[in-house]
């Protein structure tokens, strides 16, 4: 079953490759696509995290 915290884990990811999609395609910033394409593993990151944690207890 999919929880609202997933829904809003999946938005954020999404929007962050959408943004990165842009800056290095539209804009050609490289560096700053670089450095939100790292966003993505780490908000997906934290989200395992917190759902290994909220699983323990």
């Amino acid at each position: 079953m999919i929880k609202t915290a997933d829904i809003c884990i999946l938005i954020s990811v999404a929007v962050a490759f959408i943004t990165t999609s842009y800056l290095w395609f539209s804009v050609g910033n490289k560096e700053e696509a670089l450095f939100t394409a790292t966003w993505i593993p780490s908000i997906l990151t934290f989200a395992i995290y917190f759902k290994l944690i909220a699983r323990k207890d």
